[in-house]
């Protein structure tokens, strides 16, 4: 001020330009994973704190807020979770012992890729089966049980002998123990002997069975022809 007996001087004041945190994006997470606690500090050196406390159960963005007294900005950072997806695998209905046992897929309806344990299904022994979901997916083991069904075993009688040309039995289709299904050939004969192959129908968890029938050729008697004298006594008829 004027009269007073002093120099002028000069100050300096600096103004430092806003840092913008920068972190490093983290990956997506399933649903209930462990998650790793946020970095304090950030890749170019600011520090600081994030809110708010971590979820592993929801998609959630988060801010950084830089220690008091620096120049920087807060910053937000998403974490996506994804949600666990079952793999859906239909129950196998029973399977009849020796039959065509049916393919584990390798992708669940639900999309879900993995592998089987064991890898094929036996025809002949109930069993418990586990898929295992690739790694990286966001999804659970799943059993899957199956049961075999033993084959009834089809019990028609056996087909008594009969002679050449007389009536001949009819084949049912229906076992006496309640199999259906059908025969090949389809009718016996009635002039020759033969096996008879009875096939189940698709729908029935039992045995084939072979009836073999024979057929006894007539036989003409033949006695020798005699010759008497008359009045005399004649022979007895064997």
């Amino acid at each position: 001020t004027a009269g007073q007996c002093a120099t002028t001087a000069t100050m300096t004041i600096t103004v430092n330009p806003n840092v913008t945190p920068l972190f490093n994006p983290v990956p997506a997470v399933c649903s209930g994973a462990i998650m790793t606690p946020l970095p304090t500090t950030s890749t170019n050196g600011i520090t600081g704190t994030w809110a708010p406390a971590l979820n592993n159960l929801a998609t959630t963005t988060y801010t950084f807020t830089p220690t008091a007294g620096l120049c920087a900005t807060f910053t937000t950072l998403t974490i996506t979770v994804n949600p666990i997806v079952a793999p859906n695998f239909a129950a196998i209905p029973n399977v009849c012992s020796g039959s065509t046992a049916p393919i584990l897929a390798t992708t669940s309806p639900s999309g879900i890729v993995g592998t089987w344990s064991p890898t094929t299904i036996s025809n002949t022994t109930n069993g418990s089966y586990t898929f295992t979901p690739t790694t990286g997916q966001c999804s659970v083991t799943q059993i899957v049980n199956v049961a075999i069904t033993p084959r009834v075993v089809t019990n028609f009688a056996a087909i008594p002998a009969f002679c050449s040309g007389t009536f001949a039995p009819i084949l049912a289709t229906t076992s006496p123990n309640g199999v259906t299904g059908t025969w090949s050939p389809s009718t016996i004969s009635n002039t020759t002997s033969g096996s008879y192959v009875f096939t189940p129908n698709a729908t029935e968890c039992a045995t084939s069975q072979t009836l073999n029938v024979v057929v006894n050729p007539l036989i003409t008697p033949d006695f020798e022809d005699l010759s008497i004298c008359s009045g005399t006594t004649p022979p007895i008829l064997a």
